[in-house]
């Protein structure tokens, strides 16, 4: 069985992944600061109609295992996750900061782009020292728009399997 996460050559020109990394990195610069603003709300406004979201462990991701801590199937159920987590915060407050490396741009068509991008997100509770929540990679493919990129479809999996808290917000 064929490793999902096995490297594989990009299959972009060196130039066009500076150009495309140029995009994406203006995405993830909207994304990552609209989540670390706790603005939830405006959270599925990245994704397009038929997006798919899920978090999951390296484990699952190599097992091929639909499985995740978090997994929404269209931008209904983005929407839902959004508005239940605004409007029934039931964990204790946090400020969480996204870091994320550099962009590798995998492959582009003609509405795609694969890419993939390894992040740290650092957590910080109300009364606590910062600690690193969660780490891992984003594996993306973007539809391109008239007003910029938008998610068909992000995986994000994370490295670890034991999570030191529950994993609420979206990453």
């Amino acid at each position: 069985m064929k490793n999902p996460l096995a490297y594989s050559p990009a299959r972009v020109a060196p130039r066009r992944a500076i150009e495309l990394r140029a995009e994406i990195d203006v995405f993830h610069a909207e994304y990552c600061a609209a989540l670390d603003a706790a603005d939830i709300e405006r959270w599925p406004g990245f994704f397009c109609e038929d997006a798919t979201y899920r978090v999951t462990s390296r484990e699952n991701a190599l097992l091929g295992m639909p499985v995740g801590l978090m997994y929404c199937e269209g931008l209904d159920m983005i929407r839902d996750r959004a508005m239940a987590i605004a409007h029934s915060q039931m964990f204790a407050p946090r400020q969480m900061v996204h870091v994320l490396g550099i962009t590798r741009v995998v492959d582009e068509d003609e509405s795609t782009i694969a890419a993939q991008t390894p992040f740290m997100l650092v957590q910080t509770l109300v009364e606590g020292p910062s600690t690193l929540h969660l780490a891992g990679i984003y594996y993306d493919k973007f539809l391109r728009r008239a007003d910029g990129l938008v998610l068909f479809h992000r995986d994000v999996v994370h490295d670890t399997e034991v999570l030191a808290t529950a994993l609420v917000y979206p990453v």
